[in-house]
């Protein structure tokens, strides 16, 4: 099944290029310009240069920047073959909590093989740029976030113990996420790692993009004569952790709806009473802990919000009416939170169809309950819609069936940091 493997990462020579904190930065896609800048500003050897290059030939310049740090040594190599444990602390409702996991190479495989299974769909434009800096560099600057079933937990009960001593690199961000590496070049453990996977199947949990990325890359490689099977192009740097861990937090992403011709909430409500409960709200403080609620009794709920503090608790009568939706889907696939809002709500009542919500035309996405809100009461958009979480089962019960879920579907917090370690393919 996966295979999996070690491999000498490259990583930052702090002592060149100073305080590994000021080095890294979060993933390229939710980083602004400003934001970028500042980066820089503070460190002209962070990872943002690098990961979300700028200008009239931004690939180009990634390569000759990528260089000239590999040839000052602000970047190297590791001595030897390793895996990399990786931890995050954060915060998450209020608690604190703490995932842990293991950095490698995976070697890509088409989705058709059922080795490594999907769960959300893709946008091709984000493919296309990173498919592009990839052929500059030949690099992963940044990692794809994978899980992995295992009842008896007995990898993470190696990574564990890996990782009970001082972490060879650990630093606190500026939103008060830890972020602590050990690193493992002990050949036995990492030959017992690697044999654990012989028998596993991964599940893509964020990173849909530079996982297909990663197959265009080896294809055109091979393509063009610069690998052949076997080779370092075959393999993608990857996150793996145990899909029963603890710590894993999945937060839900709520829908915005705006520039709908003639919206109107009555006629909205009206026909929403064909599939689902009403009941009105004249104060938002209390709208999560209610669907919460709703989501523990096995209800699926979604709250309406239409301003001025005004929402609608709307709970699905029947979850049966998804079987005539979408008879072609799988059983987890219906019966997905945002299944039945996108089929019976967005596409029926509104008209939003999948292409429409591609495109972003009139939805838009935040996991912020706060923007839910204030999106709303300041005008920008007409409606929302707040969700419930989707279950870590729920993603492996549709991938496991050789299907997807509409785009953003989940966000597992917190985000994979970049430029801890790098994966050079040579």
């Amino acid at each position: 099944m996966a295979i999996i493997s070690a491999f000498k990462g490259m990583r930052f020579d702090t002592d060149k290029a100073g305080s590994i904190k000021t080095l890294c930065c979060p993933p390229y896609d939710i980083i602004s310009e400003e934001q970028r800048l500042g980066f820089i500003a503070e460190n002209e050897y962070n990872i943002i240069r690098l990961e979300l290059p700028k200008g009239e030939t931004p690939y180009k310049t990634a390569a000759e920047v990528l260089k000239a740090w590999e040839e000052s040594g602000i970047l190297k190599l590791e001595d030897k073959p390793a895996l990399y444990i990786y931890e995050e602390e954060f915060t998450a409702y209020g608690k604190r909590n703490s995932i842990k996991g293991l950095i490698c190479r995976l070697k890509v495989e088409e989705f058709s093989k059922g080795v490594v299974l999907p769960h959300e769909f893709t946008l091709s434009k984000a493919k296309e740029d990173r498919l592009n800096l990839m052929k500059a560099t030949n690099c992963n600057f940044s990692q794809i976030y994978g899980l992995y079933m295992d009842e008896e937990h007995t990898s993470l009960a190696t990574i564990d113990e890996c990782s009970k001593g001082e972490a060879d690199l650990t630093f606190t961000d500026d939103d008060n996420i830890t972020h602590r590496m050990w690193i493992v070049t002990d050949e036995d453990v990492i030959s017992k790692l690697v044999s654990d996977f012989a028998d596993r199947k991964i599940y893509i949990a964020d990173g849909h993009h530079r996982y297909e990325t990663a197959l265009n890359y080896r294809n055109w490689c091979r393509e063009e004569g610069i690998a052949k099977e076997g080779d370092a192009q075959d393999y993608q740097m990857i996150f793996l952790c145990d899909m029963g861990h603890p710590g894993l937090v999945v937060f839900p992403t709520h829908r915005l709806v705006r520039d709908l011709e003639d919206f109107d909430e009555d006629a909205v409500l009206a026909k929403c009473a064909k599939y689902f409960d009403i009941e009105a709200f004249t104060r938002t403080d209390n709208m999560e802990e209610i669907l919460s609620e709703q989501d523990k009794n096995g209800k699926k709920a979604f709250g309406f919000y239409v301003g001025k503090g005004e929402w609608y608790l709307l709970t699905l009568k029947d979850i049966s009416v998804m079987d005539a939706v979408l008879p072609d889907m799988c059983v987890a696939s219906r019966q997905l939170d945002v299944s039945v809002l996108h089929s019976l709500i967005l596409e029926e009542i509104f008209g939003i169809d999948k292409e429409n919500m591609a495109q972003q035309i009139n939805l838009t996405y935040t996991k912020f309950f706060e923007e839910a809100i204030s999106s709303v009461d300041e005008g920008k958009s007409q409606c929302s819609f707040v969700l419930n979480s989707t279950k870590v089962t729920e993603i492996r019960d549709v991938a496991s069936a050789g299907e997807k879920m509409p785009q953003k579907s989940t966000y597992f917090y917190p985000k994979m940091i970049t430029g801890m370690v790098m994966n050079k393919l040579v």
